[in-house]
């Protein structure tokens, strides 16, 4: 009962088993092979294999976006390339690829983000959320919750166009002029949300990494100003068609946490450098929460250590009805197969309420 149990701690709702997702690990072939006994080395093996491991491991949630940054490149937007380090086990998402959109600060500020990324027909748009959407249950099943959404929100936009470095010296150099920018970035996402709010898709994923793992990149305040009130916006019209929103953030985004509960998010995804617990207690009662597992243990740490954390969070998450367990910093392809299986053992071990 993998959806029932997802829909369940979306809504607020206490289920008999905890719920769980992970993010990656669908992609861990050597994983998957020895979960299902399918031979992932044979690429036209792998959607089937993948399916299969998703339902063996319990599965409540898919998660999923479909607007990145091939959006803002889509009719001939300037972005920035930062290069990608290997993550994937064979290596192909590696580049070296690094170019910079604007050379200074003052030609970054005169960015017309609208007119520099075009306008789509809100008509395909529903239609292209709506395929995504059918393509994810069609690939995943239907017993979890499946969804589509936005990746490039508003911080996570500003850096594909800008990269680190020049947005960080636009916006201390030109504060008021980088201002308009944001709204202009705003006006021009929110086309994304609209359409969204009339698809028949009933989740939302919101995704923004508004900081690192140091913490937010500025001060809080900075936030609240100028990128809180557009998100909140943007929401509103999906929130009043009766759709579920679930909010990613990377980084440590304690600061953060009253904000979020603010914007009307149902749910929100965060990383282990965050105090999910802290976010819990405080409001627990009202807003879901997924997370809770570090993946640096199930690497590095011992079975007994291993053990420790799961049952630790899953005694303290099954309080809340909202709590959804899953590694929150992924389970990429370098985690051990034998300590995967053992994690998933002890998932299975105290996820009974």
């Amino acid at each position: 009962m993998s959806y029932k149990n997802g829909w369940a701690a979306i809504n607020m709702e206490f289920s008999d088993k905890v719920p769980r997702t992970e993010y990656s690990a669908g992609f861990h072939w050597d994983l998957i092979k020895t979960v299902t006994g399918i031979d992932t080395s044979i690429d036209a093996n792998r959607q089937a294999a993948r399916r299969e491991f998703l339902k063996r491991w319990d599965y409540s949630m898919d998660w999923s976006i479909m607007v990145h940054n091939s959006f803002l490149e889509e009719k001939g937007g300037r972005t920035t390339k930062m290069g990608h380090a290997v993550y994937q086990a064979d290596g192909s998402d590696y580049s070296e690829k690094v170019t910079q959109a604007f050379s200074t600060p003052e030609e970054a500020v005169t960015l017309d983000p609208c007119k520099e990324f075009g306008e789509f027909d809100q008509q395909d748009l529903i239609r292209r959320f709506e395929q995504h959407y059918k393509n994810k249950c069609e690939v995943n099943g239907s017993d979890m919750v499946n969804m589509s959404g936005v990746y490039i929100t508003m911080f996570s936009g500003l850096i594909e166009i800008y990269g680190f470095e020049m947005l960080l010296l636009t916006m201390g150099m030109y504060p008021q002029e980088f201002a308009k920018v944001i709204e202009g970035y705003y006006r021009w996402v929110r086309q994304f949300f609209d359409a969204y709010a009339k698809t028949d898709i009933p989740v939302m994923m919101v995704h923004d990494d508004l900081c690192w793992t140091e913490g937010p990149v500025t001060h809080p305040e900075w936030y609240r100003k100028h990128i809180f009130p557009y998100i909140k916006k943007m929401i509103q019209p999906v929130k009043e068609a009766g759709k579920k929103i679930i909010f990613t953030s990377d980084g440590t985004i304690d600061a953060f946490f009253d904000d979020f509960v603010d914007l009307g998010a149902d749910m929100l995804v965060m990383e282990p450098t965050s105090d999910i617990r802290a976010f819990a207690m405080k409001y627990g009662d009202r807003c879901g929460f997924v997370g809770g597992i570090d993946c640096r243990t199930l690497i590095y740490g011992s079975y007994e250590k291993i053990e420790h954390e799961v049952k630790s969070i899953m005694e303290f998450g099954k309080r809340y009805p909202g709590f959804m367990l899953a590694a929150g910093n992924h389970i990429p392809p370098d985690v051990p197969v034998d300590k995967c299986l053992f994690y998933n053992e002890m998932y299975e071990k105290y996820a009974s309420r």
